[in-house]
């Protein structure tokens, strides 16, 4: 998959940032997968490819789909400015690193808990923030936007059956960073 088809150069940077980030992170806490982590660009619309499934080691994407935001992190301000919260009950979407966890089987069926690593997500066990996935997120890229949350990324039924195996293939943890 060539980035460059996919992202913009702006959004290529914010990526390599935010990777940059991840690697650091995980070369001192041990715990944390160094091969693969999870990416969202936020500033991306709800309707093209946000969720990103990044391979460390090689830098290059192995897989991208669809991630709904929290309906909370809608302003209806144009130019897509969304807002982020951390608050319970809120509905947003908060930013940060989360550690995808367990699986449980929830109301939407099987679902990874997410702990918040930062101080801008650390309410998310609290908040039941959990990767999930729902029927109405569209599989391929729209030209419109998605169907909202109550602040949990949500995704696809086939993507997520994509994530769960590199969450379930996994050695150790993966980080999930959620950036705008």
């Amino acid at each position: 998959m060539d980035e460059e088809d996919i992202l913009s150069e702006i959004e290529i940077a914010r990526l390599a940032e935010h990777v940059s980030e991840i690697k650091a992170y995980t070369a001192t806490n041990h715990k944390y997968s160094s091969k693969i982590a999870f990416l969202v660009d936020m500033k991306i619309k709800s309707g093209k490819n946000r969720f990103f499934v990044y391979d460390l080691e090689h830098d290059q994407i192995l897989d991208q789909g669809l991630v709904a935001h929290g309906s909370g992190s809608e302003t209806g301000i144009k130019g897509d400015i969304l807002q982020f919260s951390n608050t319970p009950n809120s509905n947003c979407t908060s930013l940060g690193r989360y550690s995808v966890e367990k699986p449980y089987k929830g109301v939407f069926g099987k679902a990874f808990k997410l702990a918040g690593l930062d101080e801008s997500n650390n309410n998310a066990m609290k908040r039941a923030i959990v990767l999930h996935s729902y029927k109405e997120v569209p599989y391929d890229e729209q030209g419109y936007y998605i169907i909202n949350s109550h602040g949990c990324p949500m995704v696809n039924d086939l993507f997520f059956k994509r994530l769960e195996k590199f969450i379930e293939g996994s050695n150790s943890k993966i980080l999930l960073s959620v950036y705008y």
